[in-house]
């Protein structure tokens, strides 16, 4: 399937999951969809009959809140059946509300607490590095994320190592939990921040666009660490839900989520 197709899926199904659960961020998981599907379906070198391959490469995904996006990425591929994603955020499920790789084929590591993703991602680069290994490590971090030290804690330490195995891909869709990254806690000018820590930097203009996407994940980055700059739109595909900060936590019932079917179903590739 190619990547656009995917990315629709994961959207229909983030959808589907967060309103059967009642659950939140599904802001935060359509504006990575985008992301998430090239990523799946063009770049990473990846087997679902064997996902613990030690030539593999990995993804982290550092904003663990948005772990729909991940599941319904994982079960559109072929890690697990598209039904455990009705079982997401119930009693006794595999899948949990931020990700876990409990259990769950194909999720390296159990993340949610902001920062902490990045930093083990960051850890198994150096261990591929220091063994020869030839697999590169993939993580995905929010722009609000970028608030936490442990994240420049983490590009420091992968500058320093050299780690041109390891990309970050920041979703920047300028949003947090409670406001404006900007008015919150700003990170601009983002881009000359993670040059100054040593790393390779491309900006994506438009980080929910394909084409952009794949020709960023298609530059080299020998010596350092490559770090992609993807702007998006948070509640990406969904007209009322793009950049609105009610959802970050509000949850698609009724008309809403009878609405988000409707614009889904009239664009489906």
């Amino acid at each position: 399937m190619n990547s656009e197709e995917l990315a629709w899926k994961i959207r229909k199904h983030s959808i589907d999951m967060v309103h059967e659960s009642h659950a939140s961020h599904i802001g935060a998981a359509l504006s990575a969809a985008d992301i998430l599907a090239v990523l799946y379906a063009e770049v990473m070198n990846i087997n679902p009959e064997n996902p613990d391959s030690d030539d593999r490469d990995r993804f982290v995904m550092s904003k663990g809140h948005a772990g729909v996006a991940v599941y319904s990425v994982l079960a559109e591929m072929v890690f697990f059946p598209v039904e455990w994603l009705s079982t997401y955020y119930q009693n006794g499920s595999n899948l949990s509300g931020h990700i876990s790789h409990k259990n769950v084929p194909g999720v390296e590591i159990s993340t949610g607490s902001l920062g902490h993703g990045c930093v083990m991602a960051c850890g198994m680069a150096m261990a591929a590095k220091s063994a020869d290994k030839r697999h590169h490590v993939y993580t995905l971090v929010g722009d609000g994320e970028c608030n936490e030290g442990s994240v420049w804690e983490m590009a420091m330490i992968a500058s320093r190592f050299k780690l041109d195995n390891f990309t970050v891909i920041v979703d920047r869709n300028g949003m947090q939990a409670m406001g404006y990254c900007e008015d919150i806690m700003p990170t601009s000018p983002m881009a000359s921040k993670w040059e100054s820590f040593g790393w390779s930097v491309t900006e994506v203009e438009d980080g929910n666009n394909h084409e952009q996407l794949r020709r960023a994940f298609a530059i080299s980055s020998t010596g350092k660490p490559k770090c992609i700059i993807a702007n998006t739109v948070k509640g990406k595909g969904i007209s009322f839900m793009e950049n609105n900060l009610l959802w970050h936590y509000r949850d698609p019932q009724g008309e809403f989520y009878e609405k988000a079917i409707k614009e889904l179903e009239a664009c489906r590739p």
